[in-house]
């Protein structure tokens, strides 16, 4: 219940300091920084070391990939029938073809399964959404905007990016068992335990309402795509075809039905691919998850 009222509360505390200017402009970019390249890096080299290496460990891993490549074999065919400008569908790629498996699915997986949901959590967020979002992201918001990048400039940003080197490390950490000294994983568990509630403010004061006008279609199918029909694809290949069942294939299933992504929508943005459209996308996407995401976790508790 604890990590419940945190993640409300934080979020308001966001809405909040941002409403009454007691926030700067653009703090949310500070947030998001020392979140995306402390934080999280902490959270991989103190998790990623403990986890048990299976076969399991591609279902949280795979989810991201394969909602990349759905939403994108998706919306360019209902962008074609439904004759939508190039930038609106490249927008709504980017928006709904990622998932907010970190700023959001990091507290709301911390709230549901505790802190040892938290492994599967990085590796749904690291070689899944992060490796996915630099690749493929950059490569959708680079054709759709007529732009061009290069495979070593990407491959560059990669390698260069401190929670991929964080996470390369740990990988390492954990195949060979190597054991990190108790008082340098204190410091990191402790680092890491700053994600949740500064992601959550940052989300809350980004959280802002724009009429929909021209992008209500778009919006809705983006929303529909990335809260309803991808989770319910994942739900149907997981559980009923595969027939897997455990935290870790719980997990995974979870993070699907995440809101769009934040650094995904920036990139769109940063690209020029219709950024009121990418905002409406965040601001209406973050706040109904909650809702989708409750609805997903009865679906699944009823099922099992």
């Amino acid at each position: 219940m604890s990590n419940l009222i945190l993640l409300f509360l934080c979020l308001f505390l966001g809405y909040f300091l941002k409403k009454t200017k007691l926030f700067p402009e653009n703090g949310h970019t500070a947030l998001n920084a020392f979140v995306v390249n402390i934080s999280l890096s902490a959270l991989s080299l103190y998790y990623i070391p403990k986890i048990t290496l299976s076969y399991e460990v591609i279902f949280p891993v795979a989810v991201p990939w394969v909602n990349i490549f759905l939403a994108i074999v998706f919306f360019s065919f209902l962008g074609k029938k439904m004759k939508w400008p190039k930038m609106v569908t490249g927008a709504v790629i980017m928006c709904a073809g990622f998932g907010n498996t970190s700023f959001v699915g990091i507290p709301v997986i911390q709230a549901v399964f505790g802190e040892s949901g938290l492994k599967t959590v990085m590796l749904a967020d690291q070689p899944g959404s992060f490796v996915a979002l630099s690749t493929v992201g950059i490569a959708v918001a680079n054709f759709y905007s007529g732009g061009k990048s290069s495979v070593s400039e990407i491959l560059n940003k990669i390698i260069r990016f401190p929670p991929f080197i964080a996470f390369s490390l740990a990988v390492i950490l954990n195949v060979f068992s190597i054991e990190i000294p108790r008082d340098l994983d204190d410091v990191f568990i402790k680092l890491g335990a700053t994600t949740v509630p500064l992601a959550l403010v940052s989300v809350g004061s980004q959280l802002k309402w724009q009429k929909p006008d021209g992008d209500t279609k778009p919006l809705f199918w983006g929303l529909l795509f990335k809260l309803i029909l991808f989770p319910a694809f994942i739900f149907i290949l997981y559980f009923v075809i595969l027939k897997q069942s455990g935290e870790t294939v719980e997990i995974s299933f979870l993070e699907s039905a995440m809101a769009p992504m934040i650094t995904a929508s920036i990139i769109a943005v940063s690209h020029k691919l219709e950024p009121k459209l990418c905002n409406l996308m965040i601001g209406i996407g973050i706040p109904l998850s909650l809702f989708t995401l409750a609805f997903w976790y009865l679906v699944m508790r009823l099922w099992f």
